[in-house]
């Protein structure tokens, strides 16, 4: 059994992701085997707020050069998390300011 802290990897921070929040939709980069139940219970855990629904993506690797060598980044999986209507919002910047 794996802990909410090996599915939910990280937020992902992005200029789309945080134009999401408004709506009640959070991103985060997930464990690849990861599946839409699993990383709801893992969100409800953690934040302690009401999941409605998970849109899950993978994301492919992407091409990249250094000089004359050339390679692929890792792939990994994205998952969109939306909240009910009557849950807290989520705050990732709580201990930064």
């Amino acid at each position: 059994m794996k802990t909410a802290q090996d599915i939910i990897i990280a937020p992902v921070i992005t200029e789309k992701s945080m134009s999401g929040i408004a709506s009640k939709k959070y991103t985060f980069k997930v464990a690849k085997d990861a599946n839409k139940i699993e990383i709801a219970d893992a969100v409800e855990k953690l934040f302690k707020v009401k999941v409605a629904k998970v849109n899950t993506i993978n994301v492919r690797g992407q091409a990249r050069r250094m000089g004359r060598y050339s390679g692929y980044t890792s792939s990994w999986k994205k998952a969109i998390v939306t909240l009910k209507a009557d849950s807290k919002p989520i705050e990732f910047f709580d201990g930064l300011m």
